[in-house]
């Protein structure tokens, strides 16, 4: 079928144009997408930090209504509303353990532009394009999804609010709920307040930290991040960091957070740890980027992990978010910024300038 896309072209700009889908198989759901968040990923894909073939389809925060489901798919069906997540392929050690996040074959089902098979969802006048960016190449009117990608969500819900929940909300809020789970008299710092750092937050909040500190170069971000619940805030472009992190909780918090991938950044995060703390990075930092940090940093019982989505099992979790939106304790609307489809490119300009912290592109409203 044609839909309108934002293509990705050779010059790493975008330029809508239709485009050809494949038709559904049976392990396959076809979506009428309806709004797509703009993630960190996208960018990194966007600006080659995260090598991915062009001309490209990308976006994978989609959130959309079901048109049509493979003979396979037997928990969806046409007219549900549904958020688009990471795909797995549900057959692994690692997926049957119920940890899609580590799925073996999670490269090949979401970042090499095509199906695990090889073969392409897209094309433009007879020749391939890359698709199936996390099996949804949702920055179009349609998207091709996996079954194993996509939840049913209530049909109250605004789509364009709740599309960023797929990936950079379950991300950070992930971190803290499903890998910290921190008490309610705990310390946390967290590093970088886009979506993904104020998610974190908000879930730290949700948890009941008693000291939340936030840390970005922004001063607007880190006013937002102290409404949000922050106790305390530093800018990072002044002053030393690590000196400002040890003069609010003498260098001894029990969790941090990273989602800047800046190596000096990350280094601060992990030296303000106290003893037996954990710090979970999340950041994307450049391909061969490398940081440094005492050995003593190390001791003291600390641990230093990374995770993928969240350690997210997205029918399980974006469900939990969901009642937390319900509750208020996750106002998604005072992150988002709405932009067309066809504004994509100024899209990309706010969000790497910071005006933006969660850009979400909104496709026309086409009949269903």
């Amino acid at each position: 079928m044609k839909i309108e896309a934002a293509v990705l072209q050779e010059d790493r700009t975008f330029a809508i144009e239709w485009v050809e889908l494949a038709d559904p198989r049976p392990d396959e759901v076809l979506v009428r997408i309806v709004a797509a968040g703009m993630c960190h990923t996208d960018l990194a894909a966007m600006s080659g930090q995260l090598p991915y073939p062009t001309p490209a389809v990308l976006g994978h925060e989609g959130a959309g209504i079901v048109m049509e489901t493979g003979a396979r798919v037997t928990h969806l069906k046409r007219g549900d509303h549904v958020l688009l997540t990471f795909a797995s392929c549900r057959a692994c050690e690692r997926c049957v353990a119920n940890e899609p996040n580590a799925c073996t074959e999670f490269i090949r089902y979401n970042v090499v532009g095509c199906r695990p098979d090889g073969s392409c969802t897209h094309s433009r006048h007879g020749q391939p394009l890359a698709g199936s960016f996390f099996y949804q190449s949702s920055f179009a009117t349609h998207a091709l999804a996996h079954f194993s990608n996509v939840v049913k969500v209530p049909d109250d819900l605004p789509l364009d609010v709740i599309a960023p929940l797929g990936c950079g909300i379950q991300t950070g809020a992930g971190a803290v709920l499903n890998i910290l789970r921190p008490s309610a008299s705990s310390s946390i710092a967290i590093f970088g307040t886009g979506a993904v750092g104020l998610a974190a937050l908000m879930a730290a909040k949700i948890s009941g930290c008693d000291r939340i500190v936030a840390v970005d170069r922004h001063a607007s971000r880190l006013e937002l991040a102290r409404s949000l619940g922050a106790s305390d805030t530093i800018q990072a472009s002044q002053g030393n960091l690590l000196e400002q992190l040890r003069d609010i909780a003498g260098g001894d918090y029990q969790f941090v957070i990273d989602t800047t991938g800046v190596p000096a950044v990350m280094s601060a995060a992990i030296q303000s740890l106290g003893r037996h703390g954990t710090a979970v990075l999340l950041g994307g930092s450049p391909h061969g980027a490398m940081f440094e940090i005492p050995a003593r940093a190390l001791s003291g019982g600390r641990t230093i992990r990374s995770s993928i989505e969240g350690d997210a099992i997205p029918e399980k979790f974006l469900p939990k978010l969901i009642d937390f939106y319900r509750r208020g304790a996750l106002p998604l609307e005072r992150i988002i910024t709405r932009y067309r489809l066809e504004d994509i490119q100024q899209a990309v300009h706010d969000s790497e300038s910071g005006v933006t912290i969660k850009p979400v592109l909104c496709m026309p409203n086409l009949p269903f």
